[in-house]
């Protein structure tokens, strides 16, 4: 059983980190700070040690060059902070491998592996001036929280298998649950990974414009269109093309879509010339396109097409397991933003936010955790640093409406209700909502924005 020492002063990272590497039957001890993890390595021997570079009094590669003074044992380091020199500096140093916060487990754990099984590489000098490299291609990939459960597990296993084949992927799940960080996922990890990912929300494409936005047009095509325009199509030539919220596509466009799709060609609106391309769909929908075929809004063979594989993404509610995981992800990123040291966030408010409705999953939490780190100036994220709104839903089931003569409150109060209602009803399709709130997108955008709606 190999031993590994983690050297980091964030309690929750410690923790999660340990725990996820303990089911691979790892022994784990843990550190918080350099001195003391010097101390234990006077008294015990570990055949790995995992330090962050952000530690109290002596940093990461401080510790790197201590252990490398007096032991021969490898270290990864780790940093919220994808610098450059702090990389080539620890490569220098004798460290194994950098590794940039927040961490995806999976592809730690190879890391893990691979420096438990490779013998200690003296040539350093060769291996820094490969760094620069490594962390351009980091920048390119996108991180995302992963989580360990079973569910999760299962999910990014089927994303990976999917990945290097050419086949049409529909990710399925709730709004905000991350359909383009999988969809950005499976690129990185197929053989177009070298080149582009374009991104469409169809929901926001209006019909008069839509096969002009995914095809292009040529100057004169119609009025307004004084020169030629590529589509997303051509623009995506060679790469993926993810086409978000797919059930919004008009059904003159999903003939068109269908039809790209048999001939790999496309026609700019106007033009008499096809253009041959290699595109590889990734398409996201929150609705069920089976009710939408059955109700002649969505083109059966097009479904077909377009699911020759399929992913489901399981609601926040759902992952109650990777929730503290995806807590910490979520502070860290939030604190590497604002520039600010990683915040501890008050274990009795975790348990508490595990009983809230998250209607906006992940893009919710992710949006409720930056503002709490930002109002946090010191301690852990507490009660007080979220909007009480959160923690009042699940106490009383009164309508604060009833007993308010503020009219401004009471019109809030029920338009707020209104529009989640409704947005619950379509499953937080916005297009639809908005058709049926008898607004327009950009409206309803606003609206969700000035009401404090994170969905």
């Amino acid at each position: 059983m190999s031993k590994i020492l983690i050297v980091d002063d964030d309690p929750f990272f410690n923790k999660t980190l340990s725990n996820y590497l303990r089911r691979f039957d790892y022994s784990i001890e843990t550190s918080s700070s350099s001195e003391e993890a010097l101390e234990v390595l006077k008294t015990e021997t570990f055949d790995l040690v995992i330090t962050d570079y952000r530690l109290p009094k002596m940093n990461g590669l401080e510790l790197i060059e201590k252990i490398k003074t007096h032991w021969n044992t490898p270290v990864i380091l780790i940093t919220n902070y994808s610098d450059i020199r702090t990389a080539v500096k620890s490569i220098k140093l004798g460290a194994f491998e950098f590794v940039s916060k927040p961490v995806i487990p999976e592809e730690f754990k190879l890391v893990i592996e691979n420096a438990l099984n490779s013998p200690l590489i003296d040539s350093t000098n060769d291996r820094s001036s490969s760094v620069k490299k490594s962390l351009s291609e980091r920048a390119s990939s996108t991180s995302v929280v992963k989580g360990s459960s079973e569910k999760a597990q299962e999910l990014w296993s089927y994303a990976k298998q999917v990945a290097p084949t050419q086949m049409s992927v529909m990710i399925t799940g709730e709004s905000g649950t991350g359909k383009e960080y999988v969809a950005k996922f499976i690129h990185n990890h197929s053989k177009r990974k070298d080149q582009i990912f374009v991104a469409i929300d169809c929901g926001a494409l209006p019909e008069s414009i839509a096969s002009s936005e995914l095809f292009g047009h040529v100057k004169g095509a119609f009025t307004g269109a004084d020169r030629d325009k590529k589509g997303q199509f051509e623009f995506a030539n060679g790469g993926t093309l993810f086409l978000d919220e797919i059930g919004n596509l008009s059904y003159e466009s999903q003939v068109k879509l269908l039809r790209v799709l048999q001939e790999r060609k496309i026609r700019p609106v106007g033009g008499n010339k096809e253009i041959e391309i290699d595109v590889r769909i990734i398409t996201a929908t929150n609705e069920n396109l089976t009710t939408a075929i059955s109700e002649n809004k969505f083109r059966n063979d097009l479904y077909h097409r377009l699911n020759e594989f399929s992913l489901n993404i399981p609601s926040l509610k759902e992952r109650l397991e990777d929730f503290e995981e995806f807590i910490h992800f979520f502070i860290t990123e939030a604190c590497d933003e604002l520039e600010k040291d990683t915040v501890d966030i008050d274990p009795q408010l975790v348990e508490d936010l595990k009983t809230y409705d998250w209607p906006g999953n992940l893009r919710e939490l992710r949006n409720l955790l930056k503002r709490a780190a930002l109002l946090c100036q010191e301690g852990p994220i507490l009660h007080k640093h979220l909007p009480q709104s959160i923690f009042e839903k699940k106490e009383t089931s009164v309508d604060p409406a009833l007993h308010s003569n503020d009219l401004k409150e009471v019109k809030e109060h029920h338009e707020r209700e209104m529009i989640l209602k409704c947005l619950k009803k379509n499953k937080y399709n916005k297009s639809k909502t908005a058709k049926e709130l008898n607004i327009d997108r950009t409206t309803l955008y606003n609206k969700i924005k000035s009401l404090g709606l994170d969905v």
